[in-house]
């Protein structure tokens, strides 16, 4: 991985866990992370049309641009009711644990990416980092039994949305080659918004959306522009990387999710979790001298 994508990937991680963090101690996380995409396209603007008069879609660029808006509708969504069903640190860790399995995959398989031995046994830490903190957490719900792992609704979105990342997640390095990575995160941002209107009223309504947008302003706007920033920098790394390392590099975010809900959420810090913990920051490490 290249010393700025590297960089990039902790910065992105450390942002992404704490609007994590924001959904996660919100009254209600589907309008939040709403109210938040919202947020963004509006502060946000003024980047949005300058980005489109300076930085033109090349291409299929806009096929892309629908493709990873639909996927990101999704994402929000299961993320969102995964929140409202589940701890930070059980929904944490599956669907990012999850994301990070299949995405080497399908870059090897699709993208024809190759892998270094070295990189090869960094993601083989993260992944093992992430069963860790959730296997020894819930050995009463083994990750090997599928039957007891899917009796919680909670974790039905965490998977559900773990999968949803790593479509995105390949989708969107092929996407950056053809659309400026900031225009991209702003369409994202943009396209999630209008299309979540529809749905948003008719489940929630006017009143209740505004009521939440009234008493969270402050988290609303921190959140929105740290979920952009989070993810426009992850575009911006698979730009110079490989989304092979790129995607479980992210996953660092991961330790540091775990850390903001003991320090604020006052949840219980485990053996698991923190053996997880130092096995991921091991396998990031690896990533990050992997060529």
């Amino acid at each position: 991985m290249t010393g700025i994508a590297f960089i990039l990937i902790l910065a992105s991680a450390l942002m992404h866990a704490s609007w994590n963090l924001l959904v996660k101690r919100s009254s209600n996380p589907e309008i939040f992370t709403w109210c938040m995409n919202a947020t963004g396209s509006i502060i946000l603007l003024p980047l949005g049309i300058f980005l489109v008069v300076t930085e033109p879609v090349r291409g299929p660029g806009a096929w892309f641009l629908l493709g990873t808006i639909l996927f990101h509708v999704a994402y929000f969504i299961t993320l969102s009711r995964a929140y409202a069903m589940a701890d930070l640190s059980i929904v944490y860790p599956i669907s990012r644990g999850l994301g990070s399995a299949i995405v080497p995959i399908i870059g090897i398989l699709i993208l024809h990416e190759t892998v270094a031995f070295a990189a090869a046994i960094g993601i083989a830490l993260v992944i093992l980092g992430i069963w860790a903190i959730y296997e020894m957490t819930h050995r009463q719900t083994t990750i090997l039994n599928p039957i007891n792992l899917l009796s919680s609704q909670g974790t039905q979105y965490a998977l559900l949305t773990g999968i949803i990342i790593a479509l995105y997640s390949t989708w969107d390095k092929v996407g950056v080659t053809y659309v400026h990575p900031l225009l991209y995160m702003y369409s994202i941002t943009l396209g999630v918004t209008l299309m979540l209107i529809p749905y948003q009223v008719r489940v929630y309504g006017l009143k209740t959306i505004r009521a939440e947008w009234k008493r969270s302003l402050r988290p609303i706007i921190a959140g929105s522009l740290m979920a952009f920033s989070a993810y426009a920098l992850v575009l911006i790394a698979l730009t110079t990387s490989r989304v092979s390392y790129v995607a479980p590099s992210r996953e660092v975010g991961l330790v540091f999710g775990l850390f903001l809900g003991w320090l604020v959420l006052k949840e219980k810090t485990t053996k698991g979790r923190t053996m997880g913990s130092v096995s991921i920051v091991a396998g990031l490490i690896l990533l990050g001298i992997s060529p």
